[in-house]
C-alpha cells in the first residue's frame, strides 16, 4: 500500500493496461469472434435462410420466398400492392390513417384495377388485394386472395380453372405448427410451381 502511494504512476499504468486488455477482449471476442461464430453457425444450420432464401430456376436467381416481387404477366398471380414498390431497402407501408382521404381513394381506385384484372365485382376483392402490409414486401397471399385470381391465371395459361385452383390449394402452407397464423400462400413459389406443372404438360413424353 505504502508503495503504491509513494508510486501513483505505477498504480495508473497498470489500471490503463488492464483497461486497454479488457478493451481489446470485448472488441475482438464480442466484436469479431461471436459474428463470426454466429454467422457460420447460422450458414451451417440454416443455409437457405442465412443466405436470403433466394429462389433459383436453372441456376439463375428470381427472387427470394421472403420478398414479394409484382408480375407483369396475367399469367401469374399478383402479390398485395407495396408502399415501398417491392423494393427492400425501402422497407415500409403508407403509414396513413384510415381515415385519410387519399388512401380510401387509393383503396377505390385499386380494388377497382384489381376488380377489372381478375373479372370480379369491386365488392368481391379480397382487402389484402388493395391494402399495403406494413413493410411493402409480404411475400404471401390468404387463399382467398388467390381464388380471385385463379380464373384469370387459367385463361392466360390455356388451363382448367379446376386445374389451377388443385395447384394453389397443394401449394397453401398451414397455420405455423397448425395453430399460429393462417393459411397462406406465397406468391413466387406459386407462380414458379405453376411454371413447372404446365412445362410437364406440354412436354413430349418420353
Amino acid at each position: 500500500m505504502n508503495s503504491l502511494i509513494r508510486n501513483p504512476q505505477l498504480h495508473d499504468n497498470g489500471v490503463l493496461r488492464a483497461s486497454l486488455a479488457f478493451a481489446a477482449v470485448i472488441l475482438l471476442g464480442m466484436g469479431l469472434l461471436y459474428s463470426l461464430a454466429g454467422t457460420a453457425l447460422g450458414r451451417g444450420l440454416f443455409p437457405q435462410q442465412a443466405t436470403g432464401s433466394i429462389v433459383t430456376v436453372d441456376g439463375k436467381a428470381v427472387g427470394s420466398s421472403l420478398i414479394a416481387q409484382p408480375f407483369a404477366d396475367p399469367r401469374y398471380f399478383q402479390p398485395r400492392p407495396s408502399a415501398a414498390n417491392y423494393d427492400p431497402m425501402a422497407a415500409a407501408g403508407s403509414n396513413q390513417a384510415r381515415t385519410n382521404p387519399d388512401l380510401r381513394k387509393r383503396i377505390e381506385e385499386t380494388a377497382a384495377a384489381v376488380a377489372a384484372r381478375d373479372g370480379i365485382a369491386a365488392q368481391d376483392v379480397p382487402a389484402e388485394l388493395v391494402t399495403q402490409s406494413g413493410s411493402g414486401l409480404d411475400p404471401h397471399l390468404s387463399p382467398a386472395g388467390t381464388q380471385v385470381q385463379i380464373a384469370r391465371v387459367a385463361q392466360a395459361r390455356g388451363l382448367d380453372p379446376s386445374a389451377v385452383a388443385a395447384w394453389v390449394a397443394a401449394n397453401t402452407q398451414a397455420p405455423q405448427f397448425g395453430a399460429l397464423g393462417q393459411p397462406r400462400v406465397n406468391v413466387l413459389e406459386l407462380n414458379l410451381a405453376l411454371d413447372r406443372k404446365e412445362q410437364a404438360l406440354h412436354s413430349p413424353e418420353k
